[in-house]
């Protein structure tokens, strides 16, 4: 059996708590129907505040409720104490140790993956996790991604030459083809988030068009990889981008769901990591 493809999405709320005429309303042929077949998970974990990518990345890598560790919600690069909770409890770390084989598909320029100031942590928690865990960034022996799945990463974000949907339709069929060498392939997929600070009242027509082609590119690499026979999970660590009104995080519930396989039941997002570890045959560690 072929492994898994998680596209980790960043910032898209479940389009069941968007506002009307939101990035969710326009045909999603294979992302629809992925999203309302899952479930919509809570992402708040029962405290205040707007939740974070730094907590809610962990909790999806970890299984554990990072959030409850951290005392509040926290983000979005991990400081130390998630530092230490990704480095000792992180999924890529214990499917490696397993005796899986593991990647992350983005591609990273030498400038991002150098140290801050000081040596200060700069990586977001899916690169921080991987490389805690011995695996290699950007590597070239598989299909990578930019993040942006073919955007530019500034205003008006148009499509970059010669980056369309049907490129990345063929690209999510190589990642199936890829997938028969790995036990888990993962995309970190940003923009939504990068996107949804763009957001304001009344909207920006510039921002809806591109968080809307944003959705339709996630939709294409999904298309690609599902065709080929790819067992596909996707997540999201927080809402953003399903309510462009506010440039700030929501309080949205995340979707979670899967294509070719049966995942467990759940209710929040440290559940829903739990659901990814026990899809890959594994066991979170005790809460440290």
């Amino acid at each position: 059996m072929s492994g898994l493809l998680w596209l980790a999405l960043d910032g898209v709320g479940h389009p069941a708590d968007a506002p009307p005429g939101s990035v969710w309303d326009q045909p999603l042929e294979h992302l629809g129907p992925l999203v309302e077949g899952g479930r919509a998970l809570d992402a708040t974990l029962g405290l205040d505040g707007l939740p974070q990518s730094g907590t809610g990345q962990s909790c999806w890598l970890t299984g554990q409720d990072a959030a409850a560790l951290m005392g509040e919600h926290f983000g979005p690069v991990p400081g130390p104490t998630l530092q230490r909770l990704l480095r000792e409890a992180g999924l890529p770390l214990a499917l490696t140790r397993a005796g899986g084989r593991a990647r992350l598909l983005n591609r990273y320029s030498p400038a991002y993956l150098a140290p801050g100031p000081g040596g200060r942590n700069r990586l977001g928690c899916f690169p921080f996790a991987f490389h805690a865990a011995g695996l290699p960034l950007s590597d070239e022996a598989i299909p990578l991604l930019g993040a942006s799945l073919g955007l530019d990463s500034s205003a008006p974000w148009l499509p970059q030459p010669g980056q369309d949907e049907a490129k990345l339709a063929r690209h999510g069929e190589s990642l199936a083809l890829a997938l028969r060498d790995f036990d888990l392939l993962v995309a970190d997929l940003w923009l939504g988030d990068w996107l949804g600070h763009q957001g304001a009242d009344p909207t920006p027509p510039e921002v809806l068009a591109a968080g809307r082609a944003y959705l339709r590119r996630v939709d294409a690499l999904l298309a690609g990889a599902l065709a080929a026979g790819a067992r596909v999970i996707l997540s999201s660590d927080h809402g953003n981008l399903e309510d462009l009104w506010t440039r700030q995080h929501t309080r949205a519930r995340v979707p979670f769901g899967g294509a070719g396989l049966t995942l467990a039941p759940a209710r929040d997002i440290v559940e829903g990591g739990q659901a990814i570890w026990r899809a890959l045959g594994l066991r979170p560690g005790p809460v440290l």
